[in-house]
């Protein structure tokens, strides 16, 4: 337990883009938690008045407003003024359960080689565990020397980091906006020798907003899919990567527009690239594996990779 007024040792990054009803409850709940946090909110360049409306109601939010929407590099803003040793991560339709947060602080003094905690993530009113919790629960990868299953990927929404780990691996690549930009950095988070694991004690709610486009999220997943393959993976994953991209956006119709950016920004990508190592190829496989066999016993798919909240 900290002790009253002792200074906060985690800190919370809220990000948001023109939903400014939902982040002010976002941030009605956060600041209502027993928790000792600093809370900071990044506001993306929103232009429906969020970042007035923040001011005005929140004054002791740390406030950061984008120059332009940046996606999801826009929580490296958060971070840069950040002044604790972890740090939290939430959206504008997501919030904390109290007690969570300090929580995590306790298991990552104890663990010193893990670097990211993901939480549980109940959706809606009736608290369903997301379907990418329930995954994360099965993990096979398991540890004696971990706390919990460890994982390979995580979810940019509902997750605790070392600040510094953060910042080490550059935080999130502002080329790939958002769809699975929790993947590049999950592979270097591990290639730097760090884990990172599922903790179903720490609960997030998350409340979906209806304010989404799910076909542009699909055409930049399989993009940045594509994008990071080249980055990080093996030949043959990233030949097969762009050829799921490509097959995504004739599906989604958006050849035209889609297929030159993914074409010309391989070369970029491959600037980028240093690919993952053994023990991180053997994770990933351990996984894969373990996916496919699930598959053929249930006959349905039943995809484990990176997910961020939507």
């Amino acid at each position: 337990m900290r002790l009253e007024g002792s200074p906060a040792r985690i800190s919370v990054v809220v990000l948001t883009y023109n939903r400014a009803d939902q982040v002010l409850d976002t941030l009605a709940r956060l600041a209502a938690l027993p928790d000792r946090v600093h809370i900071v909110a990044v506001d993306n360049a929103s232009t429906d008045g969020t970042a007035a409306r923040i001011a005005a109601r929140f004054p002791f939010v740390e406030l950061v407003v984008a120059p332009a929407n940046l996606g999801a590099a826009g929580r490296n803003l958060g971070v840069a003024r950040v002044r604790t040793e972890y740090v939290a991560f939430c959206d504008d339709d997501v919030w904390w359960s109290a007690g969570s947060l300090s929580r995590a602080v306790e298991i990552l003094d104890a663990a010193p080689r893990v670097a990211v905690l993901n939480a549980r993530v109940v959706v809606g009113a009736q608290g369903a565990v997301d379907e990418t919790c329930e995954r994360m629960r099965e993990s096979p990868l398991r540890s004696a020397a971990l706390p919990a299953p460890a994982l390979i990927g995580y979810m940019a929404g509902a997750c605790v980091f070392r600040t510094d780990v953060f910042r080490q691996v550059g935080g999130y690549e502002p080329r790939l906006f958002i769809g699975g930009e929790e993947t590049l950095v999950s592979l270097d988070v591990l290639s730097a020798g760090y884990e990172m694991i599922y903790i179903e004690e720490l609960v997030i709610h998350h409340h979906p907003s209806a304010l989404r486009d799910s076909a542009q999220r699909r055409r930049l997943l399989a993009r940045n899919a594509a994008w990071v393959a080249w980055m990080r993976l093996p030949l043959p994953e990233a030949l097969s990567a762009t050829l799921d991209a490509l097959q995504t956006m004739l599906t989604e119709r958006s050849p035209l527009r889609d297929v030159p950016l993914l074409i010309a920004s391989i070369a970029w990508a491959l600037s980028k690239r240093r690919v993952i190592g053994e023990r991180v190829r053997s994770m990933r496989q351990l996984v894969l594996d373990d996916d496919a066999r699930r598959e053929a016993e249930t006959d349905e798919p039943r995809p484990f990779r990176s997910t961020r909240i939507e």
